[in-house]
């Protein structure tokens, strides 16, 4: 019998293998449709520090403003490994050193050999971690902190890595110096106690740590001492004309660069440069020689110009120099890194230098120049969106036809009947001319693949970053199809990020679509506009306006002009009102807008009249939402999506009567926060009619802390903040109704004085952290709404309104089963099949942006942060769309059948119906 249970063990653990087989393979939700409506771009961020890692001749090793540590193939530009650091400022990056740069690496102070390769960065200040990382994969080695005797004067503090050692360096300005030095991979001090190096002349923003020397450019010299010396003495370097700014270390040497000129702090050499120069001295040495690279850009010829010179005697360097493609779209350059080896020869030539050069753009771009030619570029900008929408494509040119074929206007029978016949005779000619070979060549738009589809799935994504670099994304495959830079347009004051303002879309054939970006100066502050056609990516009446104001607010008309054309209201500093173009003022008559002081919670209402040919702005009224004590200060301000449809008015009840919807097209949603001496924090949400200046209704809620998201759509508000008395994100939403009686169905006039709304209001706990919050759109908005949610840990959730509904009841009565609201429940489930992204993580989510299709059921999607992301959603699922599993052949079977057998039974019902006729 001990023989007889071998087997049947063996096969038992056999089907278990078999079976867990089977679970496994079925754990993947819709694993057939991964990546198929959907794509994501991994970005870095700008570059910070960066550098080759002397370990592989195929990384780059980089830190990025975005606090993010990477590493980058040498060959292709892909990002090889990534970790994302804490948020600023405990995240902000203050040194990367990469073991092999300037001729040294970090070596372990307790002996460790492994630790003689890791990549070391030092993070935030209050405390300061100090990591050690493997260059290879990526993951943390070591760790230690330390936090500082005093967090002011730390702010300013910056670190060096010296052999085995790491040093602090915290500058007191107009008095001394503090220098600690640390074991690099312990955190123990080499010295009992921190030096103190007298320096009164220490200026800030006048100063700069180079290697070793720390040194600041005051009056008409620059003044350095060495940090390590035993007896540091001040070091004078004269200049030509007064300094401007503070000097720029040069990397892997002792020397800074000054107003163009690169002076050395260890001799007397002096090296000119070019204006739009950036330096770096190569960490290898190139035929027993240190070199120093200088670079210049030609924006005439769009090259960018490598220059090198030895260091010893100021003589060219011509083995390494070069002239490469820099396309316009790239903003200023600057030199990070350069690699260069020997690659042997047989030839007469014999053995040549190779070099790589690292270049990070102004506009964050980063780029790789080998051998004098463009190897790759990454568009780091779009790590930093501001915004973005989504336009519809052009039509094809066999649609574009048929729109000139109907566009018959003044009712001309014959006119149309000419058109006809001879649309016909071109497409038989074109499609003979096809068969052939010999048809006409396709417009740029068709060979890009740039045409609406029949779904209006298809769109141009256009996207605008804070460097002010524009992109026209397509947002089926991601591809790039044109990039503008525009250099001198920045955001505006107190966070408000540009403006993109769609003028005209692509639907009034021939008429091409319009857009345009609305910012502000860099240096003078006045506002500045560039209107452009998102298509095609190429400016529209010359592109750059620069406007002798500043802009206060800025709204798009309601009526269009005779090419369908809307103009953009703007408000200046001096509440003056101004129309681009200005032969639409007529169009902002009877026009109300409003602005706001973040700072005082004020905010003031005002009339735009068109009189006599000139605007006038009239104030109306102002609001102040500071409080009593006057310590609120606005954080959020959410109107509507002004092109979201209203498919139904009111709320069918159990009773079967209608309860009627508050839709106020004027109503703003407005968050206050400020202290408080009994609760802390308070965070007041108020509802402000922007015409007439009343306030609909107010709440408040006490011990509430930021981060605050606000989405406002239709009747109702739905808001997400942190409960610091229960440590926990809560979500309110807010519904508004009129009643059982609507007051006017046809036209909705704020100046009416309408009655108060009656407000239906739940909280609920949500067990994620929200970054952002957005509303689902479709073009017409029969789909149910839905909330997308983008949480911190990089998923974006998409929420029911069922959920979110404030009608739902504490108890479960028969009328609200009867009306189909789900039972009252303060925690949100969140399941794992309501992501979006599925495992697609998107890292540091800033902003969700929605757009309608043309299928009514489905909403497309852009969710950018570090990562941008694009996919879509259907609410309401695809009720307007057949599944991919159709089976198409067996109901053109059923079809044909039907077909055949009532022809067949039409014939012997006719003859069945002569017989009684004969009878």
């Amino acid at each position: 019998m001990g023989q007889s249970k071998g087997p049947s063990i063996y096969n038992f653990k056999f089907w278990l293998l078999v079976l867990a087989t089977i679970l496994h393979s079925t754990s993947g939700l819709f694993e057939d449709q991964i990546g198929k409506f959907d794509w994501r771009q991994h970005y870095v961020g700008k570059l910070k520090f960066g550098g080759f890692d002397s370990s592989s001749l195929d990384r780059i090793i980089v830190a990025t403003e975005s606090n993010a540590l990477a590493a980058i193939s040498a060959k292709s530009g892909e990002i090889l490994w990534r970790q994302l650091l804490e948020k600023s400022p405990r995240g902000d990056i203050k040194l990367l050193h990469i073991p092999g740069q300037a001729n040294q690496g970090v070596q372990s102070g307790d002996g460790r050999s492994n630790r003689a390769f890791d990549v070391v960065t030092v993070t935030g200040v209050n405390p300061a971690l100090v990591r050690g990382w493997n260059p290879n994969t990526g993951s943390l080695e070591w760790e230690w902190s330390l936090l500082p005797n005093s967090p002011e004067k730390a702010e300013s503090a910056v670190w060096f890595a010296e052999q085995s050692s790491l040093y602090q360096v915290v500058p007191v300005w107009g008095s001394h110096i503090e220098l600690t030095e640390y074991f690099v991979s312990t955190g123990q001090q080499s010295k009992p106690s921190t030096s103190r190096i007298s320096a009164a002349w220490i200026k800030e923003d006048r100063c700069t740590l180079a290697d070793k020397f720390f040194a600041c450019a005051i009056d008409q010299q620059i003044l350095v001492v060495d940090l390590l010396a035993e007896n540091p003495q001040i070091i004078s370097k004269q200049l030509e004309t007064a300094a401007s700014g503070s000097p720029k270390a040069v990397v892997g040497e002792a020397a800074v660069v000054q107003d163009g000129r690169m002076y050395s702090l260890t001799s007397d050499l002096k090296v000119a440069l070019g204006a739009e120069g950036s330096v770096l001295v190569d960490e290898a040495i190139l035929e027993g020689e240190r070199v120093l690279l200088s670079g210049t850009v030609d924006r005439v010829r769009n090259e960018f110009r490598v220059t090198a010179k030895k260091l010893v005697d100021n003589s060219p360097f011509e083995a390494i120099e070069f002239v490469a493609e820099y396309p316009e779209t790239l903003g200023s350059p600057e030199l990070v890194a350069v690699r260069c080896k020997t690659t042997g020869g047989s030839g007469p030539r014999g053995s040549q230098l190779a070099c790589r050069v690292l270049v990070s753009s102004e506009d964050g771009a980063i780029t790789l120049l080998q051998q004098g030619k463009l190897k790759w570029t990454r568009e780091e900008a779009l790590a930093d969106v501001e915004t973005a929408d989504f336009l519809d494509l052009t039509l094809s040119d066999a649609e574009g036809a048929i729109e000139e074929e109907l566009n018959n206007k003044n009712g001309d029978v014959f006119g149309a009947l000419q058109r006809r016949i001879t649309s016909q005779i071109s497409h038989v000619k074109n499609l003979v001319l096809h068969v052939l070979g010999l048809g006409p060549a396709p417009s740029k738009a068709q060979k890009a693949g740039l045409v609406r589809d029949d779904f209006g799935l298809h769109k141009m994504l256009v996207v605008v970053t804070s460097s002010g670099k524009v992109f026209g994304i397509d947002n089926i495959s991601g591809k790039q199809h044109w990039t503008r830079y525009l250099p001198e347009m920045t955001g505006f004051a107190n966070g408000q990020s540009m403006k993109l303002l769609v003028q005209r879309t692509s639907r009034f054939y021939p008429l091409s679509a319009q857009c345009l970006i609305l910012g502000r100066h860099r240096t003078t502050k006045n506002g500045l506009l560039y209107q452009f056609n998102p298509i095609t990516g190429q400016p529209v009446n010359g592109g750059t306006i620069q406007l002798p104001y500043q802009i206060r607010q800025a709204s798009l008309l309601h009526e269009t002009g005779p090419d369908f054309l809307r103009g953009i209201l703007l408000l200046d500093d001096n509440n003056q009102a101004h129309v681009l173009p200005e032969s639409l003022a007529k169009y902002a008559n009877n026009f109300y807008m409003f602005s706001a002081d973040r700072e005082t919670a004020t905010i003031q209402g005002s009339h735009v009249e068109f009189r006599n040919g000139k605007l006038n702005t009239v104030p109306t009224w102002t609001v102040n939402l500071s409080g009593a004590g006057r310590t609120q200060q606005i954080i959020a301000i959410e109107g509507k999506n002004p092109i979201e449809h209203v498919h139904s008015q009111g709320r069918v009840l159990a009773d079967r009567s209608v309860l009627y919807k508050y839709i106020n097209p004027n109503l703003i949603a407005v968050a206050t926060h400020g202290p408080d001496n009994i609760h802390k924090y308070i965070l007041n949400v108020h509802l402000l009619d922007v015409v007439s200046g009343s306030i609909v209704f107010s709440m408040s809620h006490k011990r509430i802390r930021p981060p605050l998201q606000m989405v406002h759509s239709e009747n109702w508000l739905v808001y997400s903040y942190y409960n610091d008395k229960v440590r926990r994100t809560e979500v309110t939403s807010v519904e508004l109704y009129e009643g059982k009686t609507q007051t006017n169905s046809t036209v909705w006039s704020s100046l009416d004085a309408p009655t108060m709304p009656l407000v239906e209001r739940q909280s609920y706990v949500l067990p994620v952290a929200v970054a952002t919050m957005q509303e689902t759109l479709t073009e017409k908005g029969i789909t149910n709404k839905h909330i997308l949610f983008g949480l911190t840990s990089g998923a974006v959730v998409e929420m029911s309104w069922a959920l979110l509904d404030p009608r739902r009841p504490v108890t479960s009565p028969e009328k609200a089963r009867e009306e189909g609201i789900i039972p009252y429940m303060p925690e949100l489930p969140m399941p794992h099949e309501i992501i979006i992204n599925y495992n697609q993580t998107i890292a540091n989510i800033k902003g969700i942006v929605t757009a309608p299709s043309g299928l009514e059921s489905t909403c497309l999607v852009f969710v950018h942060g570090l990562d941008i992301f694009v996919t879509r959603v259907a609410p309401s699922k695809t009720f307007d769309l057949l599944k991919e599993d159709f089976d198409y052949f067996l109901i053109s079977v059923v079809l044909i059948l039907l077909t055949t057998t009532s022809y067949v039974v039409k014939v012997f019902a006719s003859k069945k119906a002569i017989k009684q006729a004969w009878k």
